[in-house]
């Protein structure tokens, strides 16, 4: 299938794809309809048209439902002992929590699971910057690292990690846009590594701004710098 998005960079309009579609960006081609266009007094968008299965598109109906107190006697399909065995493991997580919920699939990659969690108390579960969240998927990793080490499972709950992925960019945007304007630079908040190449990727192409990163450890913050500042150290 095809389609078309508008941004005013080439990351934008495929952030704009994966968050309506629900896919991830290895699983369609992009191509440049309309090119970036500078006038006299502002920039054209880009457009871009992205081809992609429509197979892939959508969510999977594996479930695992979590109920404090209940015992395993709840029924759901399965594709393979590791799926099962991950979807009890993150079920029964939330079982001792407290809180109720569904664990389901919500797609299959050669090397990567992803796992939803539906639930009234998603907020909780999320938690604050996905602090909990990342936990979850952290412990599940950890579960599933066991027997297949080179797989990789990402849990998400109301497409948190969608949402999320699309302020950053919007908020790298923002604060590129302001320091191309007033030529100071900028340093935002603590990053983990996935969320720092995001960043760095989406302003790759955004004029007059680089990008680095500063600090120590595995969050480290990202500065961004007027190119008449000077030279920028390397992306990190």
């Amino acid at each position: 299938m095809m389609k078309e998005f508008e941004g005013r960079t080439e990351q934008e309009a495929i952030a704009k794809a994966i968050e309506e579609l629900h896919i991830e960006r290895e699983d369609f081609d992009v191509e440049i309809v309309e090119p970036v266009r500078k006038g006299l007094f502002k920039k054209s968008n880009v457009k871009i048209r992205i081809h992609f299965d429509e197979d892939n598109n959508g969510m999977d109906s594996d479930i695992y439902e979590s109920r404090p107190g209940d015992g395993e006697d709840i029924a759901f399909p399965v594709n393979s002992v590791l799926e099962h065995d991950v979807l009890v493991f993150v079920a029964t997580m939330l079982q001792k929590m407290g809180y109720e919920g569904k664990v389901t699939i919500s797609f299959r990659k050669e090397r990567k699971l992803g796992l939803n969690i539906e639930s009234e108390n998603s907020s909780i579960i999320i938690g604050r910057k996905g602090k909990n969240l990342d936990a979850i998927q952290l412990l599940a990793n950890v579960f599933v690292g066991k027997t297949e080490p080179d797989l990789k499972i990402v849990v998400d709950s109301e497409n948190y990690r969608m949402r999320h992925e699309e302020q950053l960019i919007r908020m790298a945007f923002k604060s590129a846009e302001q320091v191309r304007k007033s030529g100071r630079s900028r340093l935002l908040e603590p990053m983990n590594p996935y969320e720092r190449r995001l960043v760095h990727t989406a302003l790759t192409d955004f004029g007059g701004v680089e990008t680095k990163s500063e600090g120590e450890g595995l969050y480290k913050q990202i500065r961004i710098t007027s190119q008449r500042d000077g030279n920028a150290p390397a992306m990190q």
